[in-house]
């Protein structure tokens, strides 16, 4: 089997519900779809979310990469030797994840529907669901938990809160969320970089009675000291987010006892089979992992959704990015019933573009 052709476009997608986190405002997203064709019938597809803050790429560069390094290399090869390819772009283009995780997911897509079989079977069929969260922006107390409302009546139970401008505000958010929900609900807290160690702990102190399941990246991504400091300092697990892009970011914090939890997107780190290898790392170090996501298309959700569904490691999901896009051309790529994530069943990722 061999590839003869491939196409890649972008799709501009608003957002139903606009949200704000630390450092930005979104009320858009614009995903890179990507169809590879073989010469025996099958065709992968893939999705890339750049973002220029997260990943350090636009739509602009991801297509540069699709018509230059990523076509020259994949045109008239095996789809199938996966590792090959993928180690060969990631030195083609080593500063361009997200277009690495659209090339790796079209090609696993391929692996799968070549098998038969879902591609969370072949890569290990450890679970076939998973809970997720679903994610608040910075909003009003009024409005955050008016929103948590909605969202538990929908049948979410676990929710994840965006703060990180004020911990004063931070604070009163989740706790009147906690109080609002019962008990029943996990809370979660992202606070995207916007606090200082003295910050993050006395925001952990004071939300003592609201018992946050986890504290995620509530430091400066590159200083990791800052992060240790606070991993240390709390009683509740801390999550590397902006501070893990690749497989020696997580042997650095595994290395250095830095967190407790990483957080591991498909967008920032390269794809399933990167993600594969960081699983790999940190299960070795005693870190859980939780798969998360950006603003993507339900196709890329798929791929985080497959890879958490084959390792045991994988315990947590914030696969949620999709909810709120509106014209999402990968609608119906996943299934969602009250708060649990299915994939389709069909072979490889289980969505034809």
């Amino acid at each position: 089997m061999k590839i003869i052709s491939l196409e890649a476009w972008p799709e501009r997608m608003a957002l139903s519900e606009p949200y704000t986190i630390a450092y930005e405002t979104v009320d858009h997203t614009i995903n890179v779809f990507m169809r590879i064709e073989t010469d025996g019938g099958v065709m992968g597809f893939g999705s890339a979310a750049p973002d220029q803050a997260i990943t350090g790429e636009t739509a602009e560069t991801v297509l540069a990469a699709v018509q230059g390094p990523i076509f020259s290399l994949l045109k008239g090869t095996d789809p199938l030797r996966i590792s090959l390819h993928m180690e060969k772009l990631k030195n083609l283009i080593p500063q361009q994840p997200s277009a690495l995780a659209m090339v790796d997911m079209a090609l696993h897509d391929i692996l799968g529907k070549k098998a038969g079989l879902p591609l969370w079977k072949l890569l290990g069929g450890f679970r076939n669901r998973i809970k997720t969260s679903v994610t608040i922006g910075i909003l009003s107390t009024d409005q955050t938990v008016e929103m948590a409302r909605e969202w538990k009546i929908r049948g979410f139970k676990s929710l994840k809160l965006k703060g990180g401008k004020d911990v004063q505000s931070d604070i009163e958010r989740v706790l009147k969320v906690r109080e609002m929900v019962g008990k029943g609900i996990e809370l979660r807290f992202d606070a995207n970089q916007g606090y200082s160690v003295s910050e993050s702990l006395e925001f952990v102190n004071k939300t003592k009675t609201a018992n946050l399941e986890l504290l995620e990246q509530p430091t400066p991504k590159d200083q990791l000291e800052l992060l240790g400091s606070v991993t240390s300092g709390v009683a509740i697990p801390v999550m590397a987010d902006e501070s893990l892009m690749n497989l020696v970011d997580a042997f650095r914090l595994a290395r250095k006892d830095l967190v407790d939890m990483v957080n591991v997107k498909l967008m920032k780190v390269g794809g399933i089979m990167e993600a594969l290898h960081i699983n790999s790392v940190s299960r070795a170090a005693g870190l859980e992992v939780m798969v998360g996501c950006m603003d993507e298309s339900a196709l890329s959700i798929a791929a985080g959704l497959h890879f958490a569904l084959a390792r045991p490691n994988v315990a947590y999901a914030d696969l949620d990015g999709h909810l709120d896009l509106m014209d999402d051309p990968a609608t119906g790529a996943v299934i969602l019933k009250k708060g649990i994530l299915y994939t389709t069943g069909k072979p490889g990722l289980g969505f034809e573009l």
